[in-house]
């Protein structure tokens, strides 16, 4: 059977964690952080885990993560 490719864009956006878990960066973090608020700029920071219901989609675009 053939290799499978790795999406190349969730492969830049997305990480797996030690216990299996996908982790991503918080968006509306890039650009016109003029208007936003310290207290907003200070949330957005960090990672978050992905929501489960983005999980299997995620994970058939990583097959080898």
């Amino acid at each position: 059977m053939p290799k499978l490719k790795t999406n190349s864009g969730a492969k830049k956006r997305f990480k797996m964690t030690k216990s299996g878990k996908i982790k991503r960066a918080r968006a509306f973090r890039n650009h016109m952080l003029e208007c936003k608020t310290p207290k907003k700029k200070r949330g957005l920071r960090g990672t978050v885990l992905v929501s489960v219901s983005d999980v299997n989609r995620i994970r058939r675009m990583m097959p080898y993560a």
